[in-house]
């Protein structure tokens, strides 16, 4: 909601269930872009880099609702795209990741150039892999910062996560 807020863009949820089968998320995806609100849209952008099959796979579920999906990063060098993320004023931590591919340690770590340069050999530097999800609590299209804090890290259905809490604190 806050990173809506902070780009002055409406928020339309989605509720899954907790461990949501695929069948139910794609349904309810599909009620959501087949609705009302989404009159008059007819393309969905997606941050996707390089993985054909989730390409492919977004392609299907937009035909049946008569939507086609915009890639504008498809295709980019991801190392030189950290980079340029990082140069622009984009601030973000790590809110979760795949402790098969990072040490737990980097749960909670600003996304900046010390976290790319301590990335191991065949990390994507922009997790493209799922190794490594992050939060944008500023940016240079946000209307303002998001007040928040790191919390917990707690490690939960095999994953490291870094809480998010908002209000004054570290990041703010």
């Amino acid at each position: 909601d806050r990173q809506a807020e902070a780009l002055g863009l409406p928020v339309i949820k989605v509720r899954i269930p907790p461990a949501c089968p695929n069948e139910v998320y794609e349904q309810r995806m599909a009620s959501t872009l087949a609705a009302e609100a989404f009159d008059g849209v007819d393309h969905v952008a997606f941050s996707d880099l390089f993985l054909e099959d989730v390409r492919a796979y977004r392609e299907e579920r937009l035909a049946q609702v008569d939507k086609e999906g915009v890639f504008p990063l498809w295709g980019r060098d991801t190392g030189h795209l950290a980079g340029e993320v990082v140069a622009s004023g984009f601030r973000a931590i790590v809110v979760c990741l795949d402790p098969r591919a990072l040490d737990p340690s980097f749960a909670g770590r600003a996304f900046d150039e010390a976290f790319l340069a301590d990335l191991p050999e065949g990390v994507d530097p922009c997790g493209e892999n799922g190794e490594f999800h992050t939060f944008v609590w500023d940016a240079p299209m946000y209307r303002e910062p998001i007040s928040c804090r790191t919390g917990e890290v707690v490690t939960r259905d095999g994953f490291v996560y870094c809480d998010v809490v908002a209000g004054p604190g570290p990041m703010s």
